[in-house]
C-alpha cells in the first residue's frame, strides 16, 4: 500500500500532465509547489524519494515525467478519487465546492475493493463532476478480493 504523501504527489503530477497541451513536456516542481501549497525544497525532496522508488524520471534541473509505473499509479489515484466524487455529486448531491476536498479525505480510506464496487454501482463513469475524464484503462486493480 502506497503512503498518502505519494499518492498525493502522483495525483498532482497527474492533475498538472491533463492541463498540459503537450504532456511530453514534463511537469515543473515548482508548478507541483504551488498546486500542494508547499516550499520547492519539500518538493525536491519528495520528487527524489518518488525518481529512487521508479514512479518518475528526471535529470537535475529538467521538467519531471512519470515512469510507466509512476502513470499507472497515477491514474489509479486518480480514477479513485474521480469516482468518489462522482458518488458525493449524484448519490449523495454533496455541494460541488465541497466535493474535491472530501474526495481527497475518502480516497485514501476507501479499499480497492469499495472502489471497484462504487465504481460499478455508478455505472463506470467516465467523467468527473468537474468534467475532468475519469482514467480507466490499464490501472492495475489488484488481487480482487471477496
Amino acid at each position: 500500500m502506497m503512503n498518502i504523501s505519494t499518492e498525493d504527489y502522483l495525483r498532482t503530477i497527474y492533475f498538472l500532465y491533463e492541463k498540459q497541451e503537450d504532456e511530453s513536456k514534463g511537469v515543473k516542481s515548482i508548478d507541483i509547489a504551488k498546486e500542494l501549497k508547499i516550499s520547492k525544497p519539500s518538493v525536491s525532496k519528495m520528487i527524489t524519494k518518488l525518481i529512487s522508488k521508479k514512479y518518475l524520471k528526471a535529470k537535475p534541473y529538467s521538467n519531471i515525467h512519470f515512469t510507466k509505473k509512476g502513470l499507472k499509479e497515477a491514474m489509479r489515484v486518480m480514477h479513485n478519487h474521480r469516482v468518489i466524487e462522482v458518488f458525493l455529486k449524484n448519490v449523495l448531491n454533496c455541494n460541488l465546492n465541497r466535493i474535491h476536498e472530501e474526495a481527497h479525505k475518502l480516497e485514501h480510506t476507501f479499499s480497492e475493493y469499495t472502489i471497484r464496487k462504487l465504481d460499478s454501482f455508478l455505472n463506470n463513469p467516465k467523467v468527473s463532476p468537474y468534467g475532468k475524464l475519469i482514467p480507466h484503462n490499464k490501472i492495475n486493480r489488484g488481487k480482487k478480493k471477496r
